[in-house]
């Protein structure tokens, strides 16, 4: 049996991020949560909302790197979002919907500047995503996780997050679940 790594992305709203980290071949889990803020204590979503906690809405993965390797999510991720917008993905805005990676060690925030650095000719606008090293993951409530898989004819998840899974299944289906 492989070791499994964690890797944790911010890009948007969570319930995005996590849908598409679903589909992908070697991810075991996929939890979505808040990381970044300055406040003590585990945060709620109201208070992540509030854009007052400094938290981001993130997901952490947990992955087997023998099937997956760190850096092909860092492609997922940065391909599956857009890195070019300061604290905004669509029409979710404030800091909470930042582009950030938490690395987790030094080998994984060498990997994310090699990426973010090797990705950059592919945008028209600089990239904003944020690399900063995981201090605190808080997971959120319950009803936030697996939010797609259990509300697919929602109208968030028909009009935000199903075409960024078509554009996940178009960009990069050799790296997905059959």
């Amino acid at each position: 049996m492989s070791n499994k790594v964690q890797a944790t992305f911010g890009g948007g709203c969570f319930w995005c991020t996590e849908a598409v980290f679903q589909e992908v071949k070697g991810v075991n889990s996929v939890v979505s949560g808040y990381s970044g803020g300055q406040v003590p204590g585990h945060p709620t979503y109201k208070e992540v909302c509030s854009g007052l906690t400094g938290h981001a809405e993130v997901v952490q993965i947990t992955f087997c790197p023998d099937v997956i390797s760190y850096y092909d999510l860092l492609v997922i991720f940065m391909t599956t979002h857009d890195p070019t917008t300061l604290n905004r993905q669509g029409a979710d805005k404030g800091t909470q919907y930042r582009s950030v990676i938490f690395y987790h060690d030094n080998e994984q925030k060498a990997v994310a500047e090699h990426v973010l650095e090797e990705l950059k000719p592919h945008f028209n606008e600089p990239i904003v995503t944020e690399i900063s090293p995981l201090e605190v993951f808080y997971e959120a409530e319950d009803y936030h996780q697996n939010y797609y898989l259990n509300n697919q004819t929602q109208g968030y998840c028909s009009f935000v997050i199903t075409p960024k899974l078509a554009k996940l299944r178009s960009m990069h289906a050799e790296k997905l679940q059959s």
